[in-house]
């Protein structure tokens, strides 16, 4: 505890003043030299055990003070003892030991100095009652300040508590809001959507039509858009659960929608295959992903090529396209370029996003990788 190295401090300084009283005392001898000790060193056990400390120092220099009549002095380690008690919450044992000490000091100097005046031991008694009544005073003092702080570190506690369930309050509030407001539009707006290319594809089949590679990947896009839109709104409803995020494992999915929709892609993997965090598998496919919407926006008519390297202790996610984008005329940062940089950071990663010295432009993300049992 940290408080032992202070009480067994202040034990040596007492025995220390205590001892130079007793040495030059002419009735002090060995016995009350150990009491001296006893009584000193009684004061390391003042807060863990009070009333033990109490006594054992009670006696001790009460001891002390019959045999040798040190006067005042002798009291000190009493009334440490008894400031120690009170604030323990032992009042009993403080009166205890107070009267014990008092009585037996006035009784004792009364009979052995019957020369001395009355008035000069009434005195001393009368001044020993005072520091006895104030270390008791300051024990209660100390007791109900240690009291007064401890219910204000509660208050302090439940009030912190009341404000943080306010907070998860508001925000799961606004949670089932946005979620109300996603189901309400977004779900809608897709929903239409996939049934529209839906029908478009059942139409063309039915007339024996070739249907359309776009038209297949809007449908295909939309069921993915739904899926992932509904594991969201499950989120939203529900924070501790986790969305079925997709991952590299649907990227070829991703890769042949790319070239349903006209733009010519591949994949390449490198490295040995492992598992990876879900953080990170999500963050991959939504950069590849990312990326070859970019390339189908602005590239023109070009082709992408996407490299999935896995290193030690980091994943390599490269995107090139052939467009025509060159080292002088560098695309203004859009959202989809800030969204990407934004979670190769949040990942503690690092994002490359800059036009080719031959022409085309290249997305490069440097995840760092834990490895996942």
């Amino acid at each position: 505890m940290r408080s032992v190295p202070g009480d067994i401090a202040l034990a040596v300084v007492v025995a220390a003043v205590l001892m130079a009283g007793a040495l030059s005392a002419p009735d002090a001898g060995l016995l009350e030299y150990l009491a001296v000790l006893a009584g000193s060193f009684a004061l390391v056990a003042r807060r863990r055990a009070p009333v033990v400390a109490l006594v054992v120092t009670t006696a001790c220099m009460l001891f002390y003070a019959i045999r040798a009549n040190p006067g005042p002095p002798a009291a000190f380690p009493v009334l440490i003892t008894v400031f120690g008690a009170v604030r323990a919450g032992h009042r009993l044992p403080m009166v205890i030991a107070g009267v014990a000490f008092l009585g037996g000091t006035l009784a004792a100097s009364l009979t052995a100095a019957a020369e001395r005046q009355v008035q000069d031991l009434t005195d001393r008694t009368v001044l020993l009652l005072g520091w006895f009544l104030a270390a008791a005073v300051a024990g209660t003092v100390s007791k109900h300040r240690q009291a007064y702080l401890r219910q204000a570190e509660q208050r302090a506690a439940e009030a912190e508590r009341a404000q943080e369930e306010v907070a998860l309050r508001r925000a799961g509030e606004e949670r089932l809001r946005i979620a109300r407001e996603l189901h309400d539009s977004l779900t809608h707006s897709i929903s239409i959507i996939k049934v529209q290319a839906g029908v478009a594809v059942h139409l063309a089949r039915k007339r024996g039509e070739q249907v359309p590679g776009a038209l297949l990947a809007i449908q295909e896009a939309s069921g993915d858009a739904m899926r992932e839109l509904r594991a969201t709104l499950e989120v939203l409803r529900d924070p501790a659960g986790e969305p079925q995020a997709s991952g590299l494992d649907r990227l070829g999915d991703l890769v042949d929608r790319a070239r349903s929709a006209g733009l010519p892609a591949t994949v390449a993997f490198s490295g040995e295959r492992r598992a990876l965090p879900a953080a990170v598998d999500h963050a991959a496919y939504r950069i590849v992903q990312e990326a070859l919407t970019n390339v189908a926006r602005h590239a023109g008519q070009a082709s992408a090529s996407v490299h999935i390297r896995f290193a030690p202790g980091e994943l390599v996610v490269q995107v090139d396209d052939d467009g025509g984008t060159g080292p002088g005329s560098p695309p203004a940062p859009g959202v989809g370029l800030t969204g990407m940089r934004e979670r190769v950071t949040a990942l503690g990663g690092r994002l490359r996003a800059a036009p080719r010295a031959d022409g085309g432009f290249t997305v490069r993300a440097e995840l760092p990788v834990k490895d996942v049992p």
